[in-house]
């Protein structure tokens, strides 16, 4: 196994939209900064949905500009399909072990034409379309990933060798190896995300069995221009549904699976859908179950009441059980809080689950800095007056790697993250660092800017 060593101002942990603007807020100051993402391309999730909320602005317009910026800014390198390791504070700043993982693709001849892609007799669920959607066994993540390499699934590859015949660049190399590189760096900036817990954990809503009961990411994709059907259809039986219910707090607020918070973003997100729901199905009848609405941003509020007003039923109600009929169609048994609290079932065509959202990963093993105990995030030592500073002087956070939060706020947090970095570096630099600062000491973490 390889091993070569680079030298950068910051490196950033996650190449979702914080992970991007932090990079190119530093990157237009000056600083080298250094991009690693896990998945085979940039993006994270927002670029895998439909629209934001409560604008309803295209996701992908706010996202793709800021990726392309990122990939063709002189001053930011990028390392997709790979993770750090194990991370070292050293005299002069940070060094990081990077798993540079094998895509069995030469990154250097691939020119992305897909013709691997076309060739390939096998055919997988598609991660990026949540399962929905199908890719080949050697794929480009998505039309507009990058950087728009291919990488072969050697797992379920059969090794026929059609793609690496009707390769015109002979890019692809069954043989590659993974490659550890040395990082170097000043400081580190976390912006590792979210993931959504899973729907096999909630037993009682049919522990993700059910095909016509999908989790809010899902529907993201179904309600997309290019998801994976072209358009809403339930994966069951590709009907049209006529009847869509959302389940929220499905797996939030929910001490008997470990997340006893609430994930913020549950409410808008299912507001948001049912009206893009209303406008591709227009005659579908739509009904939100909740415990409480939790409209806390700027036009959050008016959001829900636009919502209502379109015709979305929205229902006080506890969610005990879904099951599902001889048609595949989801049954719930539902406590109605608003009334007198009778137990009833009501059967919907396709249902939506709002998970939790839990950290994307687990810094506290690779990284220096510690997490909370009772949910796994960042922890962060001044949250009020600098939410982007860790318990470590020279490494921060933004985004969902701190807790769950919208795009706005993880845009605004990795700009502030930006500024704490800089600062440092400037103030402290490769000339040594800090020792860590007490409880509520700031000017430690920071450092005499010179």
């Amino acid at each position: 196994m390889s091993n070569r060593k680079l030298s950068v101002d910051a490196l950033v942990i996650g190449g979702g939209i914080a992970g991007l603007q932090a990079a190119i807020d530093l990157g237009d100051q000056g600083y080298q900064v250094l991009i690693v993402e896990k998945a085979p391309s940039i993006g994270g999730k927002m670029i895998s949905l439909s629209k934001v909320f409560p604008t309803l602005d295209c996701s992908s317009c706010i996202c793709t500009p800021r990726m392309a910026a990122a990939s063709h800014h002189k001053n930011i390198s990028i390392m997709t399909y790979a993770e750090v390791e194990a991370t070292t504070r050293t005299h002069d700043g940070f060094e990081a072990t990077v798993l540079q993982k094998p895509r069995y693709v030469m990154e250097d001849d691939c020119t992305g034409c897909r013709l691997c892609e076309f060739a390939c007799p096998v055919e997988l669920p598609h991660e990026f379309e949540g399962g929905l959607g199908a890719r080949k066994a050697v794929y480009v993540p998505f039309n507009n990933a990058i950087p728009q390499i291919a990488l072969v699934d050697l797992e379920n590859c059969i090794l026929c060798g059609r793609c690496e015949k009707v390769c015109p660049t002979k890019a692809i190399n069954f043989l590659q190896e993974p490659e550890r590189v040395t990082v170097e760096a000043g400081a580190v900036i976390l912006a590792t995300g979210y993931t959504l817990s899973d729907m096999s954990a909630k037993e009682q809503y049919g522990g993700g069995r059910l095909k016509n009961v999908l989790d809010g990411l899902q529907v993201e994709r179904l309600l997309a221009p290019h998801g994976p059907y072209g358009r809403v259809l339930r994966p069951g039986d590709g009907k049209i549904p006529d009847s869509v219910a959302y389940v929220q707090c499905a797996g939030s607020r929910d001490r008997s699976l470990g997340v006893p918070y609430c994930s913020r973003v549950c409410c808008m997100y299912a507001i948001k859908q049912a009206m893009l729901l209303s406008g591709s199905l227009p005659l579908v009848d739509i009904t939100i179950y909740y415990m409480d609405i939790r409209a806390f941003g700027k036009g959050f509020e008016q959001f829900y009441q636009n919502a209502k007003a379109m015709g979305i039923e929205f229902v006080k109600a506890k969610v005990a059980k879904i099951t599902e009929d001889d048609q595949q169609n989801p049954v719930l048994r539902i406590e109605v809080m608003e009334e007198d609290g009778r137990v009833e079932e009501r059967t919907h065509d396709m249902v939506v689950l709002s998970p939790a959202v839990l950290p994307g990963w687990d810094p506290s093993r690779a990284v220096l800095v510690d997490t909370d105990d009772e949910d796994g995030f960042v922890h962060c030592v001044q949250p009020k007056l600098a939410p982007g500073y860790t318990s470590q002087a020279g490494i921060f956070v933004a985004g969902n790697a701190a807790g769950p939060k919208d795009i706005p706020d993880s845009i605004v947090e990795a700009g502030a993250a930006a500024a704490e970095a800089s600062a440092y570096l400037r103030g402290i630099g490769r000339r040594g660092y800090e020792p860590e600062p007490a409880s509520g000491d700031r000017s430690a973490l920071v450092g005499e800017v010179t």
